[in-house]
């Protein structure tokens, strides 16, 4: 079975759809760990992208969602981060490759762009659906990681 416990984070922006989301996926039988920001309140929301990321690298939890106005601005900061693939998803198809071609472990989303039920669909595929393990798939996502560390010109150039 899948990990059922999850990080979410916020600003101000998205922190109406984030606390509806919780409560969605609560009901759904997930842990919830809420990485901020905790009211409306302008905020910068590159603290609660870092809160998040660092319980992601803990190990706490494979998984994480992000909402801002566009989901831009947190998907940039989370992936400042070493080991954390966050991908903007406005679409489903969209929502399904990342998690299956790419295997991002950050679903970033925009409560300027997309309605609340959109959400709930996107994160329903982002949650269920595994990534590929086809070696072409792998090997990009190894290049990714390879490109964090630096190792990338030594090794495919």
């Amino acid at each position: 079975m899948k990990n059922k416990k999850l990080v979410i984070g916020s600003d101000h922006a998205g922190f109406e759809y984030k606390a509806k989301l919780i409560d969605y996926l609560t009901a759904k039988g997930y842990e919830m760990i809420d990485a901020g920001t905790y009211s409306a309140d302008s905020c910068d929301y590159p603290v609660p992208v870092h809160a998040l990321c660092k319980i992601i690298q803990s190990g706490e939890c494979a998984e994480g969602i992000l909402i801002c106005g566009t989901g831009i601005g947190v998907s940039m900061a989370a992936n400042k981060h070493r080991g954390i693939r966050a991908a903007v998803c406005s679409d489903k198809y969209s929502t399904e490759m990342t998690r299956l071609h790419n295997d991002a472990n950050v679903l970033c989303m925009g409560a300027r762009v997309i309605d609340f039920d959109l959400v709930c669909e996107l994160t329903d595929i982002f949650l269920t659906t595994d990534a590929l393990t086809e070696e072409r798939h792998v090997r990009r996502q190894q290049m990714i990681s390879d490109l964090e560390d630096g190792t990338f010109e030594e090794k495919y150039e």
